[in-house]
């Protein structure tokens, strides 16, 4: 079995979140418990910190595994989805998860002749879980999939739990309001394991003090104990967040200095080509490509986007087709051009469904049916002293990076 064949067997043969949507969702643990059985994996002796919330995990896990690294510490991440290669899911400190590894797990699984069928997600972390015993990581840090609760990464008991945020997304999996949403979240909150919360919600902060009241975990607040001078800055919030997990760790006998943490934040496309958020490629144009996809996020986006845009500000957007735009939409600012493009991934949002679900908002659009059509029809309309953004879905931006050479483009 070649790389390439393992990876498609991995897509094909189980369903994918990352390809099918909400479908391929399967919320218990049953699966995943006993895959790691038939499987051998003894994962309860390893170090996890679980980190959950709507928008800024991935952030969140991937600074904190820079910080640790520049601590000097064996570091295994798990985080998704991955834009070009499926191995960005799994690391050890800076090395990607070998594509021997993946091919021999495969094969592993494929004989395994198993009675039940595991997805996509539940395969991909058992593959990362005996990735980092054979590699004796001395910290694992671990990012949910969707929610928490039911959610497959939750087998671990981690020393620390982090929630980054609470918004309203995949609202058909998770339920329709901030408190039922907060609730799957907090499902990682553990018996007498300390949880950091990133973000003050007053409609989500109940349910957190209600499960650590039965937990008896300890409970603290990135957003009281660290303060912040930027806070419309999605990026400084995550930092905040990270702050307060690194003093929590250094409490419970871990070492970072303030050095290393922030070398770990400077160093953090270095160490863990950590790309996609709000990330200045070009200054002329001044071009942005962000990964934001939900309400929360784009919001958080385009607030920062104030800060630095200059000359004329022009957008390129595409969505999943299960992306509410009724309430995204709304959030564009009106003096911008759009250009809402089809990605690659059967998950897009068609040209028809665009025009249909874009009809009433009185913003300036052009209509594309690809990412490389677009970008060759833009060149014409973007100068050296506009700004362009480039964003609505990790797809898109896996388009943008495959289509283009960043380094060549920040050249």
């Amino acid at each position: 079995m070649q790389y390439s064949e393992a990876i498609d067997w991995l897509f094909q043969q189980f369903p994918s979140y990352q390809n099918i949507g909400k479908s391929a969702y399967k919320p218990n643990l049953g699966n995943i418990e006993q895959l790691c059985v038939c499987l051998g994996i003894k994962h309860t002796h390893l170090k996890y910190i679980h980190v959950a919330g709507t928008n800024g995990k991935g952030s969140t896990s991937n600074i904190l595994s820079s910080i640790l690294m520049e601590a000097g510490y064996k570091v295994g991440t798990f985080t998704s989805p991955h834009l070009i290669d499926f191995r960005e899911r799994i690391a050890i400190n800076d090395q990607l998860i070998p594509e021997s590894a993946v091919i021999s797990f495969c094969q592993e699984v494929k004989e395994n002749n198993l009675s039940f069928e595991p997805s996509f997600f539940e395969i991909t972390f058992a593959m990362a879980l005996k990735h980092f015993i054979e590699t004796s990581c001395e910290l694992c840090v671990i990012e949910t999939g969707l929610g928490g609760r039911l959610d497959a990464t939750n087998i671990i008991t981690p020393i620390l739990s982090v929630i980054t945020n609470i918004s309203l997304d995949h609202t058909d999996l998770l339920g329709d309001t901030l408190p039922k949403i907060a609730f799957e979240k907090a499902g990682i909150i553990k018996t007498n394991v300390p949880v950091i919360i990133g973000e003050y919600n007053p409609e989500t902060l109940p349910v957190f003090q209600e499960k650590v009241k039965n937990t008896n975990s300890e409970i603290h607040y990135a957003y009281e104990e660290i303060e912040l001078t930027e806070s419309n800055n999605y990026k400084k919030l995550n930092e905040r967040t990270v702050k307060c997990v690194v003093k929590i760790l250094n409490e419970i006998g871990f070492s970072i200095t303030n050095q290393q943490l922030e070398s770990g934040i400077q160093n953090i496309i270095k160490n863990r080509n950590f790309v996609g958020r709000f990330q200045l490629i070009q200054q002329n144009p001044l071009t942005i490509i962000d990964v934001s996809h939900n309400e929360a996020g784009l919001k958080k986006t385009f607030e920062l986007l104030k800060k630095i845009e200059k000359g004329k500000l022009h957008i390129i957007f595409g969505a999943s087709s299960d992306k509410n735009l009724k309430d995204i939409l709304p959030l564009f600012p009106q003096n911008a051009s759009y250009y809402f493009t089809v990605f690659s991934s059967d998950r897009s949002c068609t040209k028809q469904e665009l025009i249909k679900k874009s009809k009433n908002t009185h913003l300036n659009i052009l209509f594309f049916d690809s990412l490389e059509d677009t970008i060759n029809q833009t060149k014409s309309f973007v100068n050296k002293e506009d700004t362009l953004l480039i964003t609505g879905s990790f797809f898109l931006i896996s388009d943008f990076i495959k289509l283009f050479s960043l380094k060549r483009l920040q050249k």
